[in-house]
């Protein structure tokens, strides 16, 4: 497959993720579902269960977990599905969970994030929504290079979100210390870093055999908007076209996550960005769809990488 082939397969947005995965033997695979316990996160890890993986939930709330565990254990019958606490803007926390792993990674989903919350900061200083969604799994991902180097042809799966067309990465003040703060634009920056990451965890590790791929899962209700209200998503929506859309449900939301952490044709492939289950086209403006240039950009992958690793060393 040549780097300009465009991958297309033959699920849509109304696909499941129990349908993307049918046919696919996960046996003896091990796998990461960050936000394990909620909103897509359950129908991701449900999904790579029912297909026979071992799952491990890394979740802020051990006793949500625990519960969700026991609901994949029952409906799926795979009785390897565990619970690990990982808070993503506790570097701490990333550092515990990432030291106590041991053993292979097969596929790394990092589901977990926050949306337009208000303006918070981690005890470092830095901006929350950018530290959780990005650094937090940052932190994550390096720190289980290891791990996913020593399970050959692993994949790092990046929930992204089509909030990245909002904002590229700004440099200048990626943590809002001199620009006044605004809620999407901090989600669209840490969207964009998503996509970055996957670009360049593809370019650096590709000879350990581990790509990386990000992606948009659709319009879904979940606990990820307990920052926004109902009007302001129909708002929202209205101005990206998607009014009078229906949302998708939370199994059709996990679908593109599960496609690219297990189909065939990801085979050896990174440092994409999928949405509805295919590789989307560039964006065209006065959508709400495609990918933007600016979370492609091969020099500002390499750099956000840079920025990144010294924001944890210091």
């Amino acid at each position: 497959m040549t780097a300009t082939t465009r991958i297309t397969t033959p699920f849509t947005a109304e696909s499941t993720a129990a349908e993307v995965v049918d046919g696919i033997d996960l046996t003896g695979r091990r796998v990461i579902v960050t936000g394990g316990a909620s909103g897509i996160g359950i129908e991701t890890a449900r999904a790579l269960a029912g297909a026979g993986a071992e799952v491990t939930l890394a979740v802020r709330d051990l006793a949500a977990g625990e519960r969700t565990a026991e609901d994949i254990v029952a409906t799926t019958g795979n009785k390897q599905i565990l619970v690990a606490r990982l808070d993503l803007a506790d570097q701490s926390s990333v550092a515990a969970f990432t030291a106590a792993w041991d053993g292979p990674l097969h596929i790394l989903v990092n589901n977990a994030g926050m949306m337009a919350s208000p303006e918070m900061r981690t005890p470092e200083g830095w901006e929350l929504q950018f530290a959780t969604n990005h650094l937090g799994h940052f932190a994550l991902t390096t720190g289980l290079h290891r791990a996913l180097a020593a399970a050959g042809g692993a994949r790092v799966v990046a929930v992204s979100s089509s909030a990245h067309l909002r904002s590229p990465i700004v440099f200048e003040d990626i943590h809002f210390r001199e620009r006044e703060y605004e809620p999407w634009s901090a989600y669209g920056q840490s969207k964009t870093a998503n996509v970055l990451m996957a670009v360049e965890a593809t370019r650096r590790w590709a000879d350990d055999g581990i790509t990386a791929n990000a992606l948009m899962p659709g319009g879904i209700r979940t606990n990820l908007q307990r920052y926004v209200s109902d009007e302001e998503l129909e708002r929202l929506r209205s101005q990206s076209g998607a009014a009078g859309v229906s949302w998708k449900t939370p199994e059709q939301g996990a679908a593109t996550s599960v496609l690219l952490a297990t189909s065939p044709l990801l085979e050896g492939v990174g440092g994409r960005y999928f949405e509805d289950c295919n590789e989307a086209e560039p964006h065209q403006p006065g959508t709400r769809r495609g990918v933007a240039a600016w979370a492609l950009d091969r020099e500002a992958a390499t750099l956000l990488w840079q920025v990144s690793v010294e924001a944890l060393a210091a």
